[in-house]
């Protein structure tokens, strides 16, 4: 979602994202086979068990039955002498018994056939434990590889999807979403496998017993789905804002925590938190709403199922008392009933979960099917040599980062190789454009950028930029030691290299100051050291890296002026036979450049090195009298 854009109001295409959310099962083919076998196998044993308990209780009730008549007589005597006695209501139920007159309780064989139901209940215990079990397996499984994918999808996004979106956001769909569809698989596609099968296997037992049975307690399936389906069509928006809402709120929060000396300093915690109230509010609302609405539909569909087990009560007992079902066929009856009914509530009742599950799944797909950096050539840069050693040359670009809107235009220069070419000029007069435009972050709109004669758009990004050293305004440094930061310039660099490199931008100076020397431990972005001490480690992170071409955008702008002209030595060195680009606002930094750009509104309206510029007494004549 870009900041610029209202939040999405509803599921764009619900179908559509369960069948691809599905389709990433498909590696784990083989395994999603076998856990549907095993319920096939576990509800097919599981719903046999009501029908043999039905028997056990037909065993008991004929014997108890039985026992009351005459012995001698036969099943067909004993209903003609109720009849005979006028009690025609007792032969009706004698004529749907398998009863013996005179014969009791066979409780051997009552006990036998509670064993087998026993037996029946274990396996099919087993069986649906072991589906659990693998169908674990393929979730996590298909969830590793969607993380897999959303990590490599984000290192090839271009810098432009990052530029116009909140990080807080993007992250959020990296991981509360990315772990709301795990929660949702696991707990949807087991309850949804279940229920269908149970509903099916449940069906085809009560067809044995007594179609009209099966009738009446049917006929209220299609009331039931049209209840969830209205519920969920409302509710559905609103866990899509739900997941929306919890985005721009993680997007607040990050913000929040990543500049607290900020928010702190300039009075603002007040406004954050409102802010945070709002949008907490926003989520409240949405949650409350989604959560409500879907917690309907159990309810409903359990109400609905009472209708048609009423029905089957009332219906079952006629039959019973007429001799058309036993008495053990009937309890048999109504388990299934419930059967039947609890697995619609749970199909139901899991909307919720599957529509929240889909709604974060429509947000990591937009992800993952967001525009790419276009494909790399094969091409490398040629190595350093004799012959090249890192000529720049801008030839006519002209780039927009909104169309109608140049930044740059028509804009050409040459960098001599081991020469050093400072950029000044106002604040968005497009500096660090030039920047972006050489490291590839964006591609240009027109016109060629080319190093040694060969145009960087025909090799790769990564064949390039491992060319090209960079210290930014913003030193940023990893979670790890002061060791592990300046190291990662070159991560094949040896402790001597490393150690060397520190000194020579007066790292090593401070940092046998600190508590563990190169092995102090560095917070996440640095914020243990100070803003000086970040600089001089990225300052020493190039160095190592011991590039083809040098950029440093504002790098001795958070060190003191002591530790400025120590850098500016250190840098000297460092830019010797090397091509080095210097954006810079304090002109003493530039004043030994071998050329001197001055920009605005993205055309260079001066050229020359300091002594010429100033003669000129023109724009940069002007900067420096400021």
């Amino acid at each position: 979602m870009r900041m610029n854009e209202p939040p999405q109001v509803r599921s764009r295409d619900f179908k559509g994202s369960a069948l691809r959310l599905l389709r990433r099962l498909t590696p784990q083919r083989g395994l999603t086979i076998a856990v549907i076998l095993l319920g096939v196998g576990g509800i097919a044993v599981g719903v046999i068990g009501p029908r043999i308990l039905g028997h056990a209780t037909d065993l008991l009730f004929n014997g108890v039955i039985g026992r009351q008549l005459p012995a001698g007589l036969t099943k067909e005597q004993a209903i003609e002498a109720a009849r005979a006695r006028g009690d025609s209501t007792f032969a009706d139920l004698l004529s749907g018994m398998n009863v013996v007159p005179g014969q009791g309780v066979d409780f051997g064989a009552v006990a036998r056939t509670l064993a087998l139901a026993l037996a029946l209940y274990v396996v099919a215990a087993l069986m649906v434990w072991l589906q659990a079990r693998m169908l674990n397996v393929v979730v996590q499984r298909t969830i590793a590889r969607l993380r897999a994918d959303v990590e490599d999808k984000v290192h090839r996004l271009p810098l432009r999807y990052f530029d116009t979106r909140q990080r807080g956001e993007v992250l959020s769909r990296v991981t509360n979403d990315v772990d709301n569809m795990q929660q949702s698989l696991s707990m949807s596609i087991t309850q949804l496998l279940t229920s269908v099968l149970t509903v099916f296997g449940v069906l085809v037992m009560m067809l044995t017993i007594s179609p009209l049975l099966t009738l009446l307690t049917v006929v209220t399936v299609p009331l039931s789905l049209w209840v969830t389906r209205s519920i969920a069509r409302r509710s559905r928006t609103l866990f899509v804002d739900q997941w929306t809402n919890t985005g721009r709120l993680n997007a607040h929060i990050e913000e929040t925590y990543s500049g607290f000396t900020v928010v702190k300093t300039y009075g603002h915690r007040a406004g954050a938190i409102e802010q945070f109230d709002e949008l907490n509010d926003d989520v409240y609302r949405a949650s409350f709403g989604a959560q409500f609405l879907s917690g309907l539909v159990s309810p409903a569909t359990v109400f609905v199922g009472n209708i048609s087990y009423v029905a089957v009560a009332v219906v079952g007992g006629v039959q019973v008392a007429t001799g058309q079902i036993t008495l053990g066929g009937i309890q048999a009856f109504i388990q299934y009933v419930r059967q039947f009914n609890q697995p619609l509530t749970q199909i139901a009742g899991m909307y919720n979960t599957l529509q929240s599950g889909i709604a974060s799944a429509e947000r990591v797909f937009d992800l993952l099917d967001a525009e790419e950096e276009p494909a790399d050539p094969p091409g490398t840069l040629p190595a350093v040599g004799a012959a090249r050693r890192g000529r720049v040359e801008f030839d006519e670009v002209s780039f927009a980062y909104l169309p109608g809107t140049p930044v740059l235009e028509h804009l050409s220069l040459v960098a001599e190789p081991g020469s050093t070419v400072a950029i000044v000029g106002p604040t968005g007069a497009g500096k660090t454009t030039l920047v972006n435009l050489l490291m590839r972050f964006y591609d240009v709109d027109a016109g060629r950028i080319l190093i040694d004669d060969v145009d960087i758009t025909s090799v790769s990004r990564s064949s390039l930029r491992s060319q090209i050293g960079m210290v930014l305004q913003d030193a940023w440094l990893f979670a790890g030691s002061v060791y592990d930061n300046i190291a990662y310039g070159r991560p094949d660099a040896d402790y001597d290299d490393v150690v060397a490199a520190a000194k020579a931008a007066y790292v090593d100076r401070f940092v046998h100051t600190l508590p563990d020397g190169y092995d102090t431990h560095v917070s996440d972005g640095g914020a243990n050291i100070s803003v000086g001490e970040r600089q001089l480690i990225t300052i020493a992170r190039a160095v190592l890296a011991q590039p083809q071409l040098l950029i440093l955008d504002e790098a001795t702008s958070s060190v003191d002026t002591r530790t400025e002209v120590l850098i500016q030595h250190a840098m000297a060195q460092l830019r010797r036979d090397r091509t080095s680009f210097i954006i810079a606002h304090r002109l003493s930094t530039i004043r030994d450049a071998d050329l001197i750009l001055v920009m605005e509104s993205g055309r260079i309206v001066e050229r020359g090195t300091h002594a010429e510029l100033l003669a000129r007494r023109g724009e940069y004549w002007t900067m420096t009298q400021r």
